[in-house]
């Protein structure tokens, strides 16, 4: 997975109105399209339907061991409410200072699989686990420990703010997909045996608690992996747009026909001021005048 460098370093304040363009346009969607509630609920009854069909709901059994287990379920609350917000950013500002020339691809990657994730929020309003009908035998744990956390019964955001988000964003689960993205940036560039294992740790925690929380389904995270396979696959043609389009609006228009001193002026050696040449005037002549008036 080679991602290509530039010569050049970022500067942070082009970087900072891009990444918070991005994030706006994010969040902007989320709230926008919330999608319909029966479609929402349809569209995850059908990923738990199909997982059943396959044995692979392992959301059932994590969700059952962190609601019966709560010292399972309360640090898996407090990390799906705060790490996806902590450990992004930070490995961006990481990345931004000790790899400047990896920089941008990488961060043209997460934004680009980001506003893929975007689309998937709007054209598949998925209802998660979490807010089934109780008969699909899920348990909200947010709601459960919310006691113990600043988030509401309603959402991650913190109490009073759960409207303002868009509960029927699971698929894809852009928390897997941006915890993958920061661990194979550990992995590439972290240096240590430390840094690689947090690498592999840090996405797989991410998944176990996305779907022992309730919040995603195994395919939420499928997807999430998918988002970010396509996202890196496109960021490349992006960057290359977006550095022609820099490029366009950078140039500095060209300055042609204008010169320094009017048509017909030149200057001598021993002359101040340019002083005004006829055509028929020769070198010799030039130096006449340039005589007389040093006399």
């Amino acid at each position: 997975m080679q991602l290509p460098q530039h010569a050049t370093r970022p500067r942070w304040w082009t970087e900072l109105p891009l990444i918070a363009l991005v994030y706006a346009a994010y969040s902007a969607g989320r709230l926008i399209v919330r999608g319909d509630e029966a479609r929402a609920v349809e569209h995850g009854l059908s990923i738990l339907r199909f997982e059943k069909t396959f044995h692979l709901n392992a959301e059932h059994p994590l969700n059952r061991l962190f609601t019966h287990t709560p010292a399972l379920g309360i640090p898996a609350d407090f990390i799906y409410a705060s790490l996806h917000y902590l450990i992004t950013p930070a490995i961006l500002i990481w990345l931004f200072h000790r790899r400047p020339r990896q920089y941008r691809a990488a961060r043209s990657w997460l934004m680009t699989s980001t506003l893929l994730g975007l689309i998937g929020f709007t054209f598949l309003p998925t209802c998660p686990p979490r807010l089934l009908p109780a008969v699909q035998g899920f348990t909200d744990t947010m709601a459960q420990y919310s006691s113990h956390g600043w988030w509401g019964g309603e959402a991650s955001a913190p109490r009073g703010m759960g409207g303002m988000t868009n509960q029927f964003a699971a698929m894809p689960s852009l928390h897997v997909g941006w915890a993958l993205w920061c661990g194979i940036m550990l992995w590439r560039f972290g240096g240590n045996r430390i840094a690689r294992a947090a690498a592999v740790a840090y996405p797989l925690t991410i998944t176990f608690v996305v779907m022992g929380t309730a919040n995603h389904y195994l395919l939420d995270a499928v997807a999430g992996v998918a988002v970010m396979g396509l996202g890196l696959l496109l960021s490349k043609p992006v960057m290359r747009l977006a550095e022609r389009v820099r490029t366009r609006f950078a140039a500095a228009p060209s300055v042609t026909g204008a010169p320094i001193v009017s048509p017909g002026c030149q200057t001598s050696p021993g002359e101040p001021f340019p002083g005004q040449r006829t055509s028929s005037d020769t070198p010799a002549e030039a130096v006449d005048v340039t005589a007389s008036k040093a006399r």
